[in-house]
């Protein structure tokens, strides 16, 4: 990677740091989503900063920004538009709805009815919306940035496995440590860190950088190491729903670009590791036969870390 390059990526995401104190893994997962050509799941309980990750990394370029808070009430018309009949031509006449932007922040995407959630599922696979037999084409570089509160919560809706597969990854915030939490509050007698942030890179830079991290290289074996934990997936008797051939796809692709945003032109098996249970987790199902006390997703991670550890790593 050049050395222009390595900086600007450096740059990008110290500015994002200025604004989401203390949670490095979470902006470099989020920036992984972004060259990767994916979209990004974040999921926590209210008030750690979410929205805000979202926002600072929407900021960060120069692109087009929308923002959807769903609600029980949203319609799939509100998401992606609707045909309205013009009096001057005698014709109908599409506008567009908020999915039209580089960058769309999902907002609580899980306090919607399925209905509205599926509005997104040709959007986020085919970077495209189909109406009234139309298609337009979305923006590019397109990304969705879906956060959501646990399932637990009151007025949350599950999102069905076909809307979870197409987030290329699903991330966690957690709580603040204390020293960041300190930061936060002495913000708060300034100016706003998300007002402050400036532009790094405009929207033709990040699709060039998209097109460099496809050619990062992936050596056979790390290709078969990948499908070894996918088929172990498929087999496992506690999984009633293994991943995917496109979280397979997921996976490669976020390997790519995790070795991209550390200086590498080529993978190793740590990317590979690093990444299964954010790319995996939220793909695969537990059998209800053997769902114990745990919250389901902390199951499905715990079962994820037994075969990557049972799962031989290449040399």
């Amino acid at each position: 990677m050049a050395t222009s390059t390595a900086s600007r990526l450096a740059h990008l995401q110290q500015a994002i740091a200025t604004v989401v104190r203390g949670k490095d893994e979470a902006i470099q997962l989020a920036l992984v989503a972004l060259l990767a050509r994916g979209h990004l799941l974040i999921e926590d309980v209210p008030g750690v900063g979410k929205t805000t990750l979202a926002q600072a990394l929407a900021r960060s370029f120069h692109c087009s920004f929308h923002r959807i808070q769903f609600t029980s009430d949203l319609l799939p018309s509100d998401v992606i538009g609707t045909s309205v009949f013009d009096q001057t031509t005698q014709q109908f006449e599409f506008k567009p709805g908020p999915i039209f932007a580089n960058v769309v922040l999902a907002d609580e995407i899980n306090r919607t009815t399925p209905k509205t959630q599926s509005a997104l599922l040709e959007a986020m696979n085919e970077a495209q919306v189909t109406v009234d037999n139309h298609t337009y084409p979305l923006p590019q570089p397109f990304l969705v940035l879906a956060t959501q509160n646990p399932i637990e919560h009151h007025g949350t809706y599950p999102l069905p496995e076909s809307q979870l597969d197409r987030f290329l990854l699903r991330i966690r915030m957690g709580y603040p440590a204390r020293e960041s939490e300190r930061a936060i509050l002495r913000q708060q007698a300034g100016t706003s860190p998300l007002e402050a942030l400036e532009p790094v890179m405009d929207a033709d830079e990040v699709l060039a950088l998209q097109e460099q991290v496809r050619q990062v290289g992936v050596e056979d074996s790390l290709v078969d190491y990948a499908l070894d934990i996918v088929e172990r997936t498929r087999q496992r008797e506690q999984l009633s729903l293994g991943v995917s051939p496109r979280g397979s796809v997921m996976l490669y692709r976020a390997a790519q670009a995790l070795a991209f945003l550390e200086g590498r032109d080529y993978c190793i098996p740590d990317d590979f590791k690093r990444l299964v249970l954010p790319v995996f987790a939220h793909r695969i199902v537990v059998n209800t036969r053997y769902v114990s006390t745990q919250k389901k997703s902390e199951q499905a991670e715990a079962i994820l870390r037994e075969i990557l550890d049972s799962t031989p790593v290449p040399l």
